[in-house]
């Protein structure tokens, strides 16, 4: 496709990247990109896209803005509380970048409707608040054969890596199934600081663009840990596991199904350590 002369103006300091050029850009407007949750990452992820051209952006957000969200969730405002979350964001990355088409989808992703979904886009977003939520992105993205970037937060932490479905580590490679109900907090009961999902949710929308223009190193492999107190990164890296029960060599998920968060049993209550270190993942909307 062609750049109009306001495009290049507005894309301007992408075009003078030679990673990028008007190529590049071009591709950029011809992708699209599903947010699957429009919170405290999905805010700045959302807004990063839409101002760099992504030219279909999806929001699959099934929560109205609360008053608790506004410390962290950017995409929404005081004066929209109680209004669905997908149609606050709507609102601003059309007003943002007006290039950008958006696809709303004011409901839950469940196991139902999940490959209707995510049908046609090109990379996902999983900026899902709980854990089944999480699993469901990680096996839809691989039934599908799409590219993913999961992310989680909580505290002063967050996380971080991408998803080549079928050739790099799965997040079931590294955590199997849900932790214990109870056994990792959310940030309702741990707290979160409001500026972390802005940098989780930056690079989450960097890894998208990456992707995309097929530029640089992705997170592939690799789980990018960020600690705001102390200002750390840690890269830990991984493998893909051929014991995973969903993209190992005798997979037993074979279909996509809604996960249930299970009780502490006292034979689980050993795994309640794992649970925690999953409970990074996690940010309540």
């Amino acid at each position: 496709m062609q750049l109009n002369e306001q495009q290049i103006q507005r894309y301007s300091r992408h075009i003078l990247l030679p990673e990028v050029g008007g190529k590049g850009q071009a591709q950029l407007l011809s992708s699209s990109v599903l947010l699957v949750g429009a919170g405290g990452l999905g805010s700045p992820a959302g807004l990063y896209l839409a101002a760099a051209g992504i030219g279909t952006l999806g929001i699959i957000d099934a929560d109205n803005v609360q008053v608790s969200n506004l410390q962290r969730q950017v995409l929404h405002t005081t004066g929209e509380l109680n209004t669905p979350k997908t149609e606050s964001a709507e609102k601003k990355l059309k007003a943002l970048n007006p290039d950008v088409n958006i696809h709303l989808y004011n409901e839950r992703l469940r196991a139902e409707n999940a490959a209707g979904i995510l049908d046609g886009y090109d990379f996902v977003i999983d900026g899902t608040d709980n854990f089944p939520a999480k699993f469901l992105v990680a096996d839809a993205c691989y039934f599908s054969g799409i590219a993913y970037n999961h992310a989680g937060i909580l505290r002063f932490e967050g996380q971080t890596m991408t998803v080549l479905p079928g050739q790099t580590a799965c997040y079931r490679c590294v955590f199997r199934s849900p932790p214990p109900a109870d056994a990792a907090p959310s940030c309702s009961q741990a707290g979160l600081l409001g500026a972390v999902p802005g940098v989780i949710g930056s690079i989450q929308a960097t890894e998208a663009i990456k992707y995309l223009l097929t530029q640089g190193q992705l997170l592939t492999n690799t789980l990018l840990k960020y600690d705001a107190l102390n200002m750390t990164f840690r890269r830990v890296g991984l493998n893909r596991d051929h014991n995973c029960p969903l993209c190992g060599d005798e997979a037993d998920i074979t279909e996509l199904h809604d996960e249930e968060e299970q009780p502490v049993s006292n034979v689980q209550r050993e795994t309640s350590k794992k649970g925690r270190e999953q409970g990074k993942c996690t940010e309540e909307r």
